[in-house]
């Protein structure tokens, strides 16, 4: 992946942010730290994301903000033995004591998980409820 892959997110990401603190009609205020999930398998490298986040806020209610990335492990599914084993990276999706494929749970996630605002004086402010999924590419 590139780093324009992780801007254009990071752009998605500001952009998604600054639209639920309309909605939640707190436009004067300043967004203090925003946490998102990112999944290993997802193909974003959270430190291009970090970088590019610096860059998509310039300007914006986001400007200065924390980013917090939390990583989410690849996991899968054995339907034959029901195991729910980690992938690992890259991803090895076959269940050896079954002898069978296992389908992808978890480690695609792309998602902001927290906003925590700063009101307009300045004062730590509340979190802006869960946005829905960023898109990924």
């Amino acid at each position: 992946m590139s780093a324009v892959h992780e801007l254009s997110i990071a752009m998605a990401v500001v952009d998604q942010v600054e639209s639920a603190v309309r909605e939640q009609d707190a436009e004067n205020a300043h967004v203090r730290s925003l946490t998102l999930r990112v999944g290993e398998l997802s193909g974003v490298v959270p430190e291009a994301l970090d970088f590019s986040f610096g860059v998509a806020a310039e300007g914006t209610s986001l400007a200065g903000a924390r980013l917090l990335i939390e990583t989410v492990e690849g996991r899968a599914h054995c339907e034959g033995c029901g195991r729910d084993p980690a992938t690992g990276m890259p991803p090895d999706l076959w269940c050896a004591p079954c002898a069978r494929a296992m389908s992808l749970t978890g480690g695609r996630e792309l998602e902001i998980a927290r906003v925590v605002l700063d009101e307009p004086d300045g004062r730590p402010g509340d979190d802006v409820p869960e946005a829905s999924h960023v898109p990924h590419r």
